[in-house]
């Protein structure tokens, strides 16, 4: 059964669950409500949550776990020597998902029915042509091996869809019976929906903190699993980075780390003095309206997607500087990608995140503060700068700081803007490149996930998080200290 109808039949049940539970409540009351505990609507709330929360969970925790134990059981299936010189596990089983659902687009497409789709003597040719109608890239000759695990993996896919189905559905049942089961006029219907009701918001919220772990140990995992095949000292050591998937990699994080940090400066550097004198025009010298003009215009720079700003990079800024700075110029650019490019163009984009929060904070400094610096004397520029800013300062340093992470882990506009050479230098016109388009590199494409030049990106992932989580560390530290000061 499609996911979708399952989706809808849950609510339908839900809803009828609500309706019964509210009318058997009203009927044992002799339809009086004065004579139930809670009011009618909370009856059905009872019965709706016990029919829907249950099941949908259910629902939620198959979807997630079927695929990753179906990839198990299949890899355990295929025999030891499908796994060739210069290939891997890995490899195989992305082989496997391919044809596993190029089989399901041609059930969808009708050109194979179900059951030839997962039956093991469906001929190898049989099962190409398919593929190959249903508009999937397949090599000349597919394994038997591969093809066989595929067939087994789309059988379980099938017998995992009529279990989940089934499983629900029957969770939703019961629960429907349960919660018609306790509805009576003395039942304490309000207390049992809002602990539900607490129980679904606290589930909500572990579900952030359970994701943030999640991704944490699978990058640390990930990272362990590189440092056993490449030493950490040569990581942090070398200043080179040279990767190669034939082996013989020098993968020194140096080089990458320090394309990321100049490209991130140069756009603090422009970003944090735009955005915050923009802050302060707005929110102390604007008029009415051109504020309603003015914010909403520079908060759109925000809404703008990244790769058109890295198209702006690429085909306006990097021109506008080969004509100042090239060989036409003063002769210090070489080529349109560079670090300044990326970085003007990276700046333009944070000017918003900067600009924005800076304006929300500082129009959330008392207004006496102002009333008291103005009565002792004080002009209005004064009292911006030794009264307002210094006030808003620890708001200031959280935009400034999440402008700070929006640019570490930027990446189109450094693919497109700044190029893709892993050097040290102190030119901002020559070209170099960030660990995050780095980590798209070495992913891209079919990697052998347990080798050093795949796995390494994980590492470099770990590495952006520890230097985010010191910034903010620093910022925190920074925050309390002045908080503290005017408070």
């Amino acid at each position: 059964m499609p996911v979708l109808w399952l989706v809808l039949i849950l609510a339908a049940v839900a809803l009828a669950g609500f309706a019964a539970g509210r009318r058997k409540a009203l009927s044992d009351a002799g339809g009086d409500h004065r004579n139930l505990h809670s009011l009618p609507a909370y009856y059905g709330w009872n019965v709706a949550l016990k029919a829907g929360v249950p099941a949908a969970g259910l629902l939620i925790v198959w979807l997630l776990a079927q695929p990753f134990l179906v990839s198990l059981w299949v890899a355990g299936d295929l025999p030891e020597g499908v796994v060739t010189e210069g290939s891997s596990m890995n490899l195989v089983m992305s082989e496997v998902q391919r044809t596993a659902t190029g089989l399901r687009a041609a059930v969808d497409a009708g050109i194979l029915s179900a059951d030839e789709a997962a039956s093991a003597t469906l001929a190898e040719q049989r099962v190409i042509a398919s593929l190959r109608e249903a508009g999937r890239i397949v090599p000349g000759e597919l394994p038997r091996p591969v093809i066989t695990a595929a067939q087994q993996m789309r059988g379980f896919e099938i017998a995992g869809g009529r279990l989940m189905s089934g499983a629900v559905l029957l969770l939703a049942l019961a629960g429907l019976v349960w919660g018609l089961a306790e509805t009576r006029a003395a039942f304490r219907a309000r207390n049992a929906v809002e602990t539900g009701l607490r129980a679904v918001l606290v589930a909500a919220a572990s579900l952030a903190v359970l994701t943030t772990l999640g991704i944490v140990l699978s990058l640390i995992f990930n990272t362990v699993a590189f440092f056993r095949l490449y030493p950490a000292s040569e990581f942090f050591g070398s200043l080179t980075w040279s990767p190669s998937f034939g082996g013989g990699s020098e993968l020194g994080i140096w080089p990458l780390l320090w394309g990321t940090l100049y490209i991130s400066a140069i756009a603090l550097m422009v970003a944090v003095p735009i955005g915050l004198f923009a802050a302060i025009y707005l929110s102390e010298y604007a008029s009415r309206r051109v504020r309603a003009v003015a914010k909403p215009l520079l908060e759109v720079l925000a809404g703008i997607p990244t790769i058109v700003y890295g198209l702006f990079a690429l085909l306006t800024v990097g021109p506008l500087l080969m004509e100042a700075f090239g060989n036409d110029g003063l002769g210090w650019m070489r080529s349109g990608t560079a670090v300044m490019t990326a970085g003007l163009v990276m700046g333009i984009m944070l000017i918003p995140f900067v600009s924005s929060l800076s304006d929300d904070i500082i129009n959330a400094v008392p207004q006496s503060l102002r009333d008291g610096s103005y009565g002792l004397g004080a002009t209005q520029s004064e009292t911006i700068r030794k009264v307002i800013l210094p006030a808003a300062l620890p708001g200031i340093v959280g935009a400034i700081l999440l402008a700070t992470s929006r640019a570490i882990g930027e990446t189109m506009i450094v693919v497109l803007g700044a190029g893709a050479a892993a050097r040290l230098s102190l030119n901002p016109f020559d070209a170099m490149t960030t660990v995050t388009a780095k980590i798209v590199s070495q992913l891209t494409g079919d990697a052998d996930f347990s080798s050093p030049e795949a796995l390494v990106a994980f590492a470099l992932g770990m590495t952006l998080f520890v230097i985010t989580l010191g910034l903010n560390i620093l910022a925190l530290a920074v925050v309390r200290k002045y908080r503290e000061q005017y408070e």
